[in-house]
């Protein structure tokens, strides 16, 4: 069994970060602050969506509680593929809201930020496709952890949220042409 701590999974993905901006500076040779500052304001997005995804626990004595992976738990693999089945399988109307709302609201930054970031992301089905994309990747990350599960509602939910995200984005957009 091995425990991942909440930090030790954010400083990882912030090396992973730097290393990658590191290798795009070289490649390109171009260095434009307000374009690294957006790519930063997107790396914040996403260590949050870990921090919500991966470490969904309340705190226990202060610390968050770490992300556990077991070889002997792994399988069977749980991945719900049939959309809306166990959206409403709560115990009461605020886990029900917490899940479509909490799944929806997290990923609104990504569809705001998705078009700022990168122009080539556009249009609607762009952005939609990019989100849906990096839902499929979390959802996938978490198959080998016991306690997270994987499901298609996730995935509609966060895409819901991208949707909402780049509509907002549209809205602003459209106002300071």
């Amino acid at each position: 069994m091995i425990n991942f701590s909440f930090l030790s999974i954010q400083i990882f993905f912030f090396i992973c970060f730097l290393l990658f901006r590191i290798f795009s500076y070289f490649k390109t040779k171009k260095f434009n602050l307000k374009q690294e500052f957006l790519y930063f304001l997107m790396y914040i997005n996403l260590a949050i969506v870990i921090r919500f995804v991966f470490f969904p626990r309340a705190l226990v004595d202060g610390k968050i509680q770490p992300l556990v992976f077991d070889s002997s738990k792994i399988f069977p693999i749980w991945f719900n593929l049939i959309p809306l089945k166990h959206l409403f399988d709560y115990d009461n109307l605020f886990d029900i809201l917490w899940n479509v709302l909490g799944n929806s609201l997290l990923f609104v930054p990504t569809g705001i930020l998705l078009p700022i970031v990168n122009k080539k992301l556009n249009t609607f089905p762009k952005v939609i496709l990019s989100g849906a994309l990096i839902s499929l990747i979390i959802e996938i990350i978490q198959l080998p952890f016991f306690d997270r599960a994987s499901d298609i509602d996730d995935i509609i939910l966060n895409t819901l949220g991208v949707a909402l995200g780049y509509g907002i984005y549209k809205i602003f957009n459209s106002k300071n042409k």
